[in-house]
């Protein structure tokens, strides 16, 4: 057990915003059962919600080499609820996912590329159920204007890496999911110049 606790990871930001992402979710996901997690990293987050959560199977997902830190956090945790990573590219074509009531991500728009984006909110519609939620945490842009000059740092700071990468404007992401029938119900403040975004589907687009 050692050694696989050893390959737990570790992310400040997690600890940070765990709190206060959760109570979003214990309102926004209270009537859904299943919930698929887009880019569960460490895996803490994951174990966190799972064992606050105890209604939903919460399923995480990766690219395979995330997989030994999150198999390590739900083995060094007392969940029962959380599943271990299905291997997860968001340029398949098809999800290794069925349909689920509920997706969460956080903190993964501004990193991949817009075309990845695009592909994920296509995968999005894919396994999404009609009257499913979907939640975003992360920075965001309104009206192509930066929230904070912290923000405008950490996009400039992203390009410079990825010149692919950065914050997305909510109108763009906005026009992404309403194509999907998906109608916009929250959008929460968080710490740090974050959003928490909400969504729900009504149709089967």
């Amino acid at each position: 057990m050692r050694g696989r606790q050893e390959l737990r990871l570790l992310s400040e930001a997690c600890e940070r915003n765990k709190d206060v992402i959760l109570e979003v979710l214990k309102v926004e996901l209270v009537h859904c059962q299943t919930v698929l997690e887009i880019g569960s990293g460490t895996g803490q987050h994951a174990v966190y919600f799972g064992k606050h959560l105890p209604h939903l199977v919460w399923q995480t997902a990766d690219l395979a080499e995330n997989h030994s830190s999150i198999l390590a956090w739900i083995d060094a945790s007392d969940t029962t609820n959380v599943r271990p990573p299905i291997e997860l590219d968001v340029n398949q074509e098809h999800w290794p996912s069925g349909p689920v009531e509920a997706i969460f991500t956080a903190n993964t728009l501004h990193i991949i590329g817009w075309h990845e984006v695009q592909k994920m909110f296509e995968g999005i519609g894919e396994v999404l159920k009609p009257s499913g939620v979907l939640c975003i945490y992360g920075p965001f842009n309104y009206n192509n204007c930066y929230t904070s000059q912290s923000n405008a740092q950490f996009d400039d700071f992203l390009k410079r890496r990825d010149s692919n990468s950065g914050i997305r404007d909510f109108e763009a992401i906005q026009d992404l999911a309403r194509k999907l029938g998906l109608v916009f119900r929250h959008d929460y403040p968080m710490p740090a110049n974050n959003r928490c975004l909400v969504w729900q589907r009504t149709t089967n687009e």
